[in-house]
């Protein structure tokens, strides 16, 4: 029984010491073979990391969002339709101050009878902006530059009755329908060379004619119908029993025209007493 239990304990003995061994075994074999080859595996990863080239990032600028950021550019006057642009109401078409400003003028509607377009920027008034509007009645481009007007601008406009041109830029006049009853040129740079003599004489329905603040150095033949003509800071130095009044007779009284105005001028008004004797009051002027 001792014999047994003594030959067990050999045994147990020998197996531990086996299983140390195998395990200083697996112990040498990992630090001298695997332990190395894992490290120089990652050294050369490392390494391969290092060499790979860097790839350059383009970044590419969203267009689509810029486009849809950025402020549309403002359309021009003559792009938009006249009545979103102006005012149209009942045959009268309000394009005063616009934004942006009219630089020509807008196409109108059919039936309109009254155009204001004051203080705008139009330059240059064409046969064709009016060629099919017989039914406009009065016209105001007061307060714009403009300085070119085509002879033919207003000839078809039959029934215009007043036409208002104060303010701009004009050096000579075009021919004028003839039922006007009112014209105001005032603050233009009308010069007696550009205002034909005979532009008002046929005008049989004239009876306001405003010239004033201008260059004119002559008075035009007036028409019978006038009642009110402004002639005043213009550059008119002489004038004739024949301007007014019929010099040859003196019994012709001029009813109709009450108000003359050459107050600004260069004339002396006491110097052609003749001249007025066919006017029921003076004309308003230098006379010392």
């Amino acid at each position: 029984m001792y014999l047994r239990s003594q030959s067990s304990r050999q045994t147990l003995s020998s197996l531990t010491s086996n299983s140390d061994t195998m395990m200083q075994l697996r112990t040498l074999i990992f630090t001298s073979v695997i332990l190395p080859w894992m490290l120089s595996s990652a050294a050369r990863d490392g390494y391969m990391e290092v060499r790979k080239p860097k790839k350059d990032v383009v970044a590419f600028p969203d267009y689509a969002l810029q486009e849809a950021d950025a402020d549309p550019p403002a359309p021009r006057a003559d792009e938009m339709p006249t009545c979103l642009l102006c005012v149209c109401l009942s045959g009268s078409v309000y394009c005063e101050e616009v934004s942006p400003e009219l630089s020509t003028v807008p196409s109108l509607p059919k039936e309109t009878a009254y155009l204001y377009a004051r203080f705008n920027k139009i330059t240059k008034i064409k046969n064709k902006d009016f060629a099919d509007m017989a039914t406009l009645k009065r016209i105001d481009l007061s307060g714009n530059l403009i300085a070119e007007i085509e002879d033919g601008a207003f000839s078809k406009l039959l029934n215009l009755e007043e036409l208002n041109l104060a303010e701009n830029r004009l050096t000579k006049l075009p021919m004028l329908p003839t039922k006007l009853v009112s014209f105001n040129a005032n603050f233009n740079q009308l010069k007696t060379q550009g205002v034909k003599a005979t532009a008002f004489k046929k005008l049989t329905k004239l009876a306001y004619l405003y010239l004033g603040n201008n260059e004119l150095t002559a008075v035009p033949q007036l028409p019978e119908s006038l009642h009110v003509v402004h002639l005043h800071n213009n550059k008119i130095s002489t004038i004739t029993d024949e301007t007014f009044c019929k010099g040859n007779t003196s019994y012709y009284i001029r009813t109709n025209m009450n108000e003359v105005r050459l107050d600004g001028n260069p004339i002396q008004l006491s110097m052609h007493p003749n001249s007025f004797i066919c006017l029921e009051t003076l004309p308003i002027g230098w006379y010392n």
